[in-house]
């Protein structure tokens, strides 16, 4: 509830106290204490007044600088509320994204386990192909020497000088070895794989 706060002229209270102190000078006995009591509680009730007022206005302002306050909190507190709703709305879409994230993530696992169980599958195949091969190879190993062709070529033209050789000295035995030997040679030779180098 608001007081209206009317002022006491500047000089009225004043021109009262000087008034009453001089009709109590005037006055003599109990109506002269009275009268410069009335002075005194009317001072005092000045001094009241003027703190009451200025209490007031004190309070005025307080109350002024506290709605101003209030009125920024209000704003601050909107602002927040905004900030939080909006933030609120972001975090759900984040959820929402991570969570999608996270099913894909776990399909894209799972069909890359399903590959790599096929992997290893394939690899134990191959595995036990190379290791057939390689025992056969190991057995076609232990009947057969490989020699290059370059070598068997150079063998097939030492049996050839020793055929002529035996048979200018009239060796037939030694000429037809040499013979069969350049023979089984040819026949090597004509056996090699078509990707051999010659």
């Amino acid at each position: 509830m608001s007081a209206t706060v009317v002022p006491l002229p500047a000089n009225s209270a004043s021109e009262t106290t000087d008034f009453l102190r001089r009709m109590a000078s005037m006055v003599s006995g109990r109506n002269g204490e009275m009268l410069l009591r009335a002075a005194a509680l009317i001072e005092s009730l000045k001094q009241r007044a003027m703190s009451a007022e200025r209490l007031f206005h004190e309070q005025q302002e307080e109350n002024k600088r506290l709605g101003e306050l209030r009125e920024a909190t209000e704003l601050a507190s909107d602002a927040m509320v905004s900030q939080i709703a909006a933030l609120r709305t972001r975090l759900a879409e984040v959820t929402t994204a991570a969570a999608s994230e996270r099913a894909a993530f776990d399909a894209e696992r799972g069909k890359l386990l399903g590959l790599m169980q096929d992997a290893e599958s394939h690899i134990g195949k191959l595995t036990t192909e190379l290791d057939t091969l390689r025992a056969s190879v190991d057995a076609f190993n232990e009947t057969a020497v490989t020699v290059p062709i370059e070598v068997l070529r150079l063998a097939r033209t030492q049996f050839d000088y020793l055929s002529s050789g035996f048979a200018r000295k009239g060796d037939v035995i030694a000429q037809a070895m040499s013979e069969i030997g350049g023979f089984a040679i040819d026949q090597a030779l004509t056996a090699k794989k078509p990707g051999d180098k010659v």
